[in-house]
Order: structure tokens, then C-alpha cells, then sequence
């Protein structure tokens, strides 16, 4: 009986103990963020402040940038943060993950729809009609095959991007006129007026996932790459998948 009693204690010590470094972390990170608030202006917004794999380096969440801070926010680190051993971004890899989301919950409907081959891979693309390098991304998509790319108008470039992106949306074949325009450049024609309100409904919801450069593609997994990606990048994340 004394035994067991022992035994309980010490699962009660570890547990307080665990218990009491989780409050001072909470404490350290909840005081960095004020200051770094503070500091930064309001036009900045942190989302989130984690320790990161440096000890005595707090990672700052900035939505579509990570940077790096003391525990006292009087320095800041603004770049990436390279394994040494691998040569891979931790930073790129960690904003991957901090940005990733649930493709299931796209409303793929507001989207232009192209399927190449089986269209059995998908992925969702944020872009502005334009935008250069999303032409370019347009063209590496011919080379890529099975895959089905659900593309949101975004047009956020300049007042033409809207218009483009209008006439796209109201023409007799959206995935024609798209691949039309960014291909080869036969410029879009509506076939009559129709409901644009997709439109800010898409550059709503590609604020809410912190898109702030076209193209941003999206993986059926949730994973995110940015800018006109190669063929070969784009076939090993797809492939990396199944």
C-alpha cells in the first residue's frame, strides 16, 4: 500500500512539474508576443510564437512569413533557418506546415476547372490572369499529366486582372478560355454578363489563407508551394501523395 502511495506522488510531482514549465513557457511567449506587438505595429499580425530548434530562439508566426526573436524581443532574426546537415529549409518547411489546409474544404466550385489526363491527382491553384508566372506555371500544367487543377481566379494584380478574370468566369467554357489566354494568349471573351461575386469570394478566402503572391498551389494534402514551381518539382510533390 505505502508502495503504491510513493508511486502516486511521483506521477503527481512529474504531472506539476510538467504542469508548472508549460505555464512559464506560456508566460515567456504570451509576454514576447506583447512586446514584439508593441514593437512591430498593429499592421503586423502574429498568429502564433513557438520555441524554435535553437534554444533561446523563439519562432514568430507572421501568416506567410516566419522570423526569429530573442526571448526579450530586442533581436530579430530575418531569413531562413538551414539544417546544416541536410541543407533544407527549416523555416520553409515549418510555414509548409504551419499553412497547410483542409482541401476538402475548398469550394471547388468557385473554381476553374481543368483536367488533364485521368484527373486523378488534384490541386488547386490561386492565380491572376496577369500574373507572368503563373503563365509559366500554365505551361509546365501541359506537360504534367492526370491531374486535375482547380484554378481560383484571383486577380489582384491590376484593375485589367479583373476584367480578364470576369470575362473568363463569364464565357461559354471557363477552362477553354483560361488555358486559352494564359496558353496562348487569345484574350478571354465573356459571352453575356453573369455573376462575378466569386470574384471577392475568392480573394476572401485566399486572404484568410494568408495568399499574398500568384501562383499558390495548393496539394490535395493540404500542402502548399509557392510561385511557378517545374514540372519536375510539381511531379515529385504530386507523386510524394500516393
Amino acid at each position: 500500500m505505502q508502495k503504491r502511495i510513493r508511486i502516486a506522488a511521483c506521477v503527481l510531482a512529474t504531472t506539476t512539474m510538467l504542469l508548472g514549465c508549460t505555464a512559464k513557457a506560456d508566460q515567456t511567449t504570451d509576454r514576447l508576443k506583447a512586446t514584439l506587438q508593441t514593437r512591430l505595429g498593429a499592421d503586423v499580425q502574429i498568429r502564433g510564437i513557438e520555441k524554435s530548434p535553437i534554444a533561446g530562439l523563439y519562432e514568430i508566426d507572421l501568416g506567410s512569413q516566419i522570423i526569429y526573436s530573442d526571448a526579450n524581443g530586442n533581436y530579430l532574426l530575418v531569413g531562413d533557418l538551414v539544417d546544416a546537415k541536410t541543407h533544407q529549409s527549416l523555416t520553409d518547411a515549418r510555414l509548409s506546415e504551419l499553412n497547410r489546409i483542409d482541401f476538402s474544404s475548398l469550394p471547388l466550385a468557385d473554381a476553374v476547372k481543368v483536367v488533364h489526363g485521368n484527373g486523378s491527382r488534384k490541386i488547386a491553384v490561386f492565380s491572376d490572369p496577369n500574373c507572368p508566372y503563373c503563365r509559366r506555371l500554365e505551361n509546365t500544367l501541359q506537360s504534367v499529366n492526370n491531374v486535375t487543377v482547380y484554378t481560383f481566379l484571383y486577380p489582384i494584380l491590376t484593375p485589367d486582372s479583373t476584367v480578364k478574370a470576369k470575362s473568363i468566369w463569364c464565357s461559354t467554357d471557363r477552362a477553354t478560355a483560361w488555358e486559352s489566354w494564359m496558353v496562348d494568349r487569345h484574350p478571354p471573351t465573356a459571352a453575356g454578363t453573369c455573376n462575378t461575386s466569386v470574384l471577392d469570394s475568392n480573394i476572401a478566402l485566399g486572404a484568410k489563407m494568408n495568399v499574398t503572391g500568384t501562383p499558390t498551389i495548393f496539394l490535395a494534402d493540404g500542402r502548399r508551394l509557392d510561385g511557378a514551381v517545374s514540372a519536375d518539382v510539381l511531379g515529385e510533390a504530386l507523386d510524394s501523395l500516393h
